[in-house]
């Protein structure tokens, strides 16, 4: 059994995953920010968490942690001209500036423990250039970037990878998805047409946290449909 955290894990591919390491028998500890987890899953306790926060309450944490997944994004699509520096700042802090909190208030416990791994979400827009991306791409950018500095500095201890997804269907893209005509014309532009769930991310998450990945370390796994690398 491993102690994993999960940020953000009350919807969508969070709560995909904590479900799963649960299944797995391992103790997790999720947070929430506005959905609040009524749980009663064995060996998963969930705790209110706001990571924009000038200091952050992880005394909940056992001495010794085996994985962080950092969850928490947004999805802003927007022309860039329409897009105000301080949408741009706010995604920052959220899903770059959270994460780097979340790290250093956990790094001590996770060099306590043998192979410890983290994982971090970007998306396929960073790398695979798409209109009204400019605000999503610019931060998830600052994550993989993140990704690999932090891989390079907590080697061998610790390994830090990154999940890409495209479109999934979860509450975050429920505005993007909000209909049979938009999912079916999403699904379409992926060559294995169809959208990705929270469980296609989540098992290539608790995958990367588990000792099965334990010589990968500074990758950005693409979980996309095809859409970033085969064109029909």
């Amino acid at each position: 059994m491993k102690n994993y955290l999960i940020i953000g894990g009350s919807s969508g591919i969070g709560k995909a995953l904590v479900a799963q390491l649960a299944s797995e028998g391992h103790q997790v500890y999720a947070t929430y920010h506005t959905t609040e987890v009524n749980n009663t899953t064995a060996g998963v306790q969930y705790h209110p968490l706001n990571v924009t926060d000038e200091t952050l309450n992880l005394d909940f944490l056992p001495d010794s942690l085996d994985g962080v997944a950092y969850c928490p994004g947004s999805i802003n699509l927007l022309p860039f001209a329409r897009i105000k520096p301080q949408q741009f700042a706010n995604d920052y802090e959220l899903q770059v500036l959270g994460a780097i909190k979340v790290l250093q208030a956990v790094q001590k416990k996770m060099k306590a423990a043998n192979n410890a791994s983290v994982v971090f979400f970007s998306t396929v827009a960073v790398q695979t250039g798409f209109a009204f991306h400019a605000q999503v791409a610019a931060s998830k950018g600052a994550v993989e970037g993140l990704t690999r500095a932090l891989a390079a500095e907590f080697a061998p201890s610790i390994r830090v990878n990154a999940i890409a997804p495209s479109i999934t269907d979860t509450p975050l893209a429920g505005r993007l998805l909000n209909s049979d005509d938009k999912k079916d014309k999403n699904a379409q532009r992926h060559p294995l047409k169809k959208i990705g769930t929270p469980d296609d991310i989540a098992q290539t998450a608790a995958f990367l946290l588990s000792d099965k990945a334990n010589w990968m370390t500074g990758q950005i796994i693409h979980v996309d449909g095809g859409m970033s690398s085969v064109k029909l």
